[in-house]
């Protein structure tokens, strides 16, 4: 809980979990092989692309013969018009295509960016099951990029290498059967030798990407916690770790690439023998050293010079779908690792629509038979329960302390309140209603959290009060400095912005700053503050104490501390544990 912001924002903003609630399916999900909006008109017209080189080739293979049967330049003035006037069309076609897919695969790998964010954003900071800050954003930065050229450029050339071989194929064999029959034995080959290979290239790409994805995670955790590895020593052990990682990485990027090569490599050697081979036949059966293959007649020169110019064209659509493997492994292992971060199965509960704060002034708070297992523990085989059949009343507007050392349960209890964690058994009441997968939203838009350390995002004083939220306005910050007792600072700084994580304030100062969140949300009649005054000095510790209970006024308050000053403080004690640390 302490890493959750300390505010009152929307429930949308915060994970709904509650008990018995069931997983939502992430929306518009669809599986990678299914047609991205917009690319079947790519498809198309670079189908269409590519099949204009049919008539253009025998638009030419007509002007040579014409040519070569003495033709002057009458006959071939009109072929060349329409050689020209196709080839127009065809760059048109190609590059409006390209742009097209393009721009198809920019728009759905956006879609999944942010359906894995929301589910990301949507998940509970107490689920264990959550993947690493590190791992998240290298998916969603890094390595998602690949699924662009994935959609752009391997799907396309897929499609290109199913259909324009056969409409070719169709073109060579009414002129010649042993032609066709070149082609066809010569095309199952390339597909059979680049499925065998690309196997082992998914499988070196999917590693590549869990090693990033490992590499970045080892990288920020030793980043934020730089200032411990140089107190300990430990700054060579860490270096040779990550030297260590970074060569791994290097193996495996280098294994991706010459799978990558030797993919080009073998369609190269099957297409360059299947266009030699058509080319000796042709070239043997105009000298008449071979009279089969054309159903029982002789070819002419602008046929057998069209069937010349079209083998290299059946050909073409394999070499680019081979150009494009490389993609389809590293664009289907990204796919998977955005499903992952977005599947469905997450522990999401409440609505992604905007959810009204809730009104009424301070709630109840009822727990009733409340029994609540870590999952570590539970994954561990230990049975013992933190709580179990735990009840607890807290009366509107009444001020509680949970008082008990740490790993007591205080942090915890409060993010049952929040639903920020399920319990196993039991049930938990706020304001008199249950709280559900279809209320824990709701319920949440009446609550504020202050935690020991709040985040502080970049940003002014005034940003990070208003985080965004509708209907606090210049009046409101300026009443939140006031209250929260910033006005000095406020003052001090003006402009200046504020570092990421609260680099230039301090610890009493970003707890004041969250205090200010708290004044500039009046809607919140339920308060939940975990050990706020840890950490500070007795003087810094007691104004935030003085500024918490004056913005509790009139609301409910749940306070988790082991300090028994503050504690005293409270209009009841509720000692957790074993009841030996009780005031």
């Amino acid at each position: 809980m302490s890493a959750t912001p300390a505010t009152a924002a929307p429930a949308t903003a915060i994970p709904a979990i509650a008990p018995g609630a069931a997983s939502e399916p992430a929306p518009a999900r669809r599986a990678a092989s299914d047609a991205v909006p917009g690319l079947r008109a790519a498809l198309a017209l670079q189908i269409a692309a590519a099949l204009l080189w049919l008539p253009q080739a025998a638009l030419l293979a007509g002007a040579v013969a014409a040519l070569a049967s003495g033709g002057g330049l009458a006959e071939v003035t009109l072929p060349a018009a329409g050689i020209a006037g196709l080839g127009l069309v065809r760059a048109l076609a190609e590059a409006g295509g390209g742009r097209i897919a393009f721009r198809a695969a920019r728009e759905e790998l956006s879609r999944r960016r942010a359906v894995a964010a929301v589910a990301l954003a949507r998940r509970s900071p107490l689920d264990t099951a959550r993947p690493p800050s590190g791992l998240a954003a290298s998916v969603l930065a890094e390595q998602a990029e690949a699924v662009v050229p994935y959609l752009s450029r391997f799907l396309p050339a897929r499609y290109r290498a199913v259909v324009v071989p056969l409409v070719i194929l169709a073109c060579v064999l009414p002129l010649s059967w042993a032609a066709a029959l070149i082609l066809a034995v010569c095309a199952p080959l390339i597909p059979l030798f680049m499925a065998l290979i690309g196997w082992r290239a998914k499988e070196a790409s999917e590693a590549q990407l869990v090693e990033i994805g490992g590499m970045n995670a080892f990288l920020l955790d030793r980043l934020r916690g730089l200032a411990t590895i140089r107190s300990f020593g430990a700054v060579e052990a860490t270096a040779r770790r990550l030297r260590a990682d970074a060569e791994n990485l290097r193996r495996r990027t280098m294994a991706v690439l010459r799978i990558a090569f030797l993919s080009s490599a073998v369609l190269e050697l099957f297409s360059a023998v299947g266009v030699a081979m058509v080319a000796g036949y042709i070239g043997f059966h105009l000298l008449g050293m071979i009279g089969f293959g054309a159903w029982g007649a002789r070819l002419g020169l602008g046929e057998g010079l069209f069937i010349l110019l079209v083998a290299p064209a059946f050909f073409e659509p394999l070499r680019d779908l081979s150009a494009a493997w490389h993609d389809r492994a590293a664009g289907q292992a990204a796919l998977a690792a955005l499903d992952r971060l977005g599947a469905d199965g997450l522990p999401v509960v409440g609505t992604d629509e905007p959810v009204p704060a809730r009104s009424g002034g301070a709630p109840e708070v009822r727990l009733e038979g409340v029994r609540f297992v870590h999952a570590h523990r539970a994954g561990s085989g230990s049975s013992a329960p933190l709580f179990d059949g735990f009840d607890l009343t807290v009366a509107p507007g009444e001020h509680v302390a949970l008082f008990a050392l740490s790993g007591a349960g205080k942090s915890t209890l409060l993010a049952l309140v929040a639903g920020l964690a399920p319990p196993q058994a039991g049930q938990v009441f706020v304001g008199g209603e249950a709280l559900t997968g279809e209320s824990a939203a709701r319920l949440r838009a009446g609550m504020a959290y202050i935690g020991q350390q709040p985040h502080i995002f970049a940003g002014t004083l005034k940003g990070n009060i208003g985080l965004g939220r509708a209907g606090i306005d210049a009046g409101a910050v300026r009443a939140a400095l006031r209250v929260a007792r910033l006005e000095e600072v406020a003052a001090r700084r003006g402009p200046a912005p504020i570092g990421e994580g609260g680099r230039g304030l301090s610890g009493g100062e970003a707890l004041r700053l969250a205090l200010a969140r708290l004044a500039a949300t009046p809607d919140a009649g339920l308060i939940l503050a975990d050990e706020p005054t840890a950490h500070l000095d007795s003087d810094t510790a007691a104004e935030v104490a003085d500024g918490l209970l004056e913005l509790a006024r009139g609301r409910t308050l749940i306070l988790a501390t082991h300090d028994p000053l503050l504690a005293a403080r409270m209009d009841r004690v509720i000692p957790l544990g074993n009841g030996e640390v009780a005031p």
